[in-house]
């Protein structure tokens, strides 16, 4: 019944697409208001909704726009709602029917704060809630809406694009490449084996874990080596004298696997044929269609939004006293640029011919792949630090989704060969796990998000859209393919 409502509407909507930004924000609201999502199919009406605009032509901007701010509208009024109801969450209709899910829901909030509007987002068991419970536990408006706005902004995308893509797809007749679905599926489980080891790596690793522990009596027995693992050891009271013994591994393996894929990468032709091919299958999925959201992805790695979002986050620690944290992000962000520029003019890997006007430096290893993957795991350090360790998983996870957009982007573009990627991600995850174990001796209190890192979110976001649109002309014509 349900499927048959959702076909004749979506038929309806064709013939009439100027109602299409209407259901679109309509859907959005309807899905983020609260308890509304559990009864409302939110996510396989945006799809089709999606969909829908990408085969009628709708422009992108427009459909995320629309969606977006219906999600904001909902939460909102979840939020006023909960500011009406404090207090009485438990006892008023239809709330009274969901006494596990308002439990969840405030022990979620008062775990997580703030970054829970964010989290629930995206959360399936307790997304239709936050907004009402942040709200009954007077959570300050000016931070919710911060929280909000920013949240709906990365929401549009994961929802909508998909759906969008897939109804471009169907009105342009894109052929994909050879083995485009089995391709697809192999690296999709590749990269979830990859989450699960790593996350695994780092629990296993942890305090309490018995590599931890066996390793820090073997480190008591002699006196310079106990000495290495006290000052490194986190001194802030809430973290039990941790040492930072994932981030020095991460640190180290990360830096061995890249000397190792350096030399196989640029000394011998052992990894030309997977490039090659790697290279190949990009240049035969190359469509018009596309070229738009993955210049955007590209333009998200490039030097100026992220050395913007490193100087913004510096001057809001700075302005708060958390001077050593702020110290250690322009330290990344210096030894970031210093290392790549250093590699790519030291070993002269050249770029691919694939593209009107590539980028002048040389090719190993990608700018972009080592910047971004600095930014999304040294925000997700940050943000897991000051979690419980077995939930810190969960930020590492979220936050590092936007390292694959631009990852991807460098190699569909045709400006790098697959081996510069995954040499600047190494190179990154290298640089990210040096400054966090770094970092570990001078971390002492509490990092707190308040209005100003808000207010710096704001002005990157500001900063970012506005040099994404005065980019766009150039770089349309730059990433022109041959």
């Amino acid at each position: 019944m349900s499927a048959d409502w959702l076909q004749n509407l979506s038929a309806w909507l064709s013939v009439h697409p100027g109602w299409l930004a209407i259901a679109l924000f309509s859907t959005a609201f309807v899905e983020s208001l609260a308890l509304a999502g559990i009864v409302v199919p939110g996510v396989a009406i945006l799809f089709a909704f999606a969909a829908l605009a990408g085969k009628t032509g709708m422009p992108l901007t427009e459909t995320l726009i629309w969606a977006g701010l219906g999600a904001i509208a909902g939460d909102t009024l979840s939020f006023a709602l909960g500011r009406k109801l404090q207090g009485r969450l438990d006892s008023v209709w239809p709330l009274s029917r969901y006494p596990k899910l308002i439990r969840k829901g405030k022990s979620f909030f008062r775990q997580h704060g703030g970054k829970s509007v964010v989290i629930g987002r995206f959360v399936g068991p307790v997304r239709p809630v936050i907004p009402l419970i942040a709200g009954a536990l007077w959570m300050p408006w000016q931070r919710f809406l911060a929280f909000n706005i920013a949240s709906a902004i990365g929401w549009a995308p994961v929802y909508i694009l998909p759906g969008f893509l897939v109804g471009s797809a169907l009105a342009s007749e894109i052929q994909p490449p050879a083995h485009f679905y089995a391709v697809v599926g192999v690296s999709l489980a590749v990269m979830v084996v990859v989450y699960l080891v790593l996350i695994q790596f780092q629990l296993g690793l942890g305090q309490g874990s018995r590599f931890y522990s066996w390793l820090e009596r073997r480190m008591a027995t002699y006196d310079a080596t106990h000495r290495f693992w006290r000052l490194y050891t986190n001194h802030r009271p809430d973290r039990g004298g941790e040492f930072p013994l994932p981030s020095l591994m991460m640190a180290l393996g990360a830096s061995g696997l890249l000397l190792l894929w350096g030399q196989l990468a640029t000394n011998t032709a052992s990894l030309e044929p997977f490039d090659q091919l790697v290279f190949a299958w990009f240049e035969q999925l190359r469509q018009p269609i596309l070229d738009g959201p993955v210049i955007i992805a590209t333009l998200l790695g490039d030097p100026p939004v992220l050395i913007t979002a490193a100087i913004l986050a510096t001057l809001a620690l700075v302005f708060r006293g958390y001077y050593a944290a702020a110290i250690h992000i322009v330290m990344a962000a210096a030894l970031t640029f210093v290392l790549v520029w250093l590699l790519k003019s030291t070993l002269g890997v050249t770029r691919p011919d694939a593209v009107l006007s590539p980028p002048a430096s040389d090719a190993f290893p990608s700018g972009h792949s080592a910047g971004i993957t600095v930014f999304v795991t040294l925000a997700a350090s940050f943000v897991a630090g000051e979690t419980r360790s077995h939930n810190r998983w969960q930020s590492y996870v979220l936050l590092s989704l936007p390292l694959l957009p631009v990852a991807l982007s460098r190699l569909y573009l045709g400006v790098h060969w697959f081996t510069d990627v995954i040499g600047g991600i190494l190179l990154g995850m290298a640089i990210t796990g040096a400054i966090r174990a770094s970092y570990s001796r001078y971390d002492r209190i509490h990092l707190a998000p308040d209005v100003s890192m808000a207010v710096a979110g704001a002005v990157w976001l500001a900063f970012t859209i506005g040099y994404v649109v005065l980019a766009w002309p150039q770089a349309q014509m730059d990433f022109r393919p041959i």
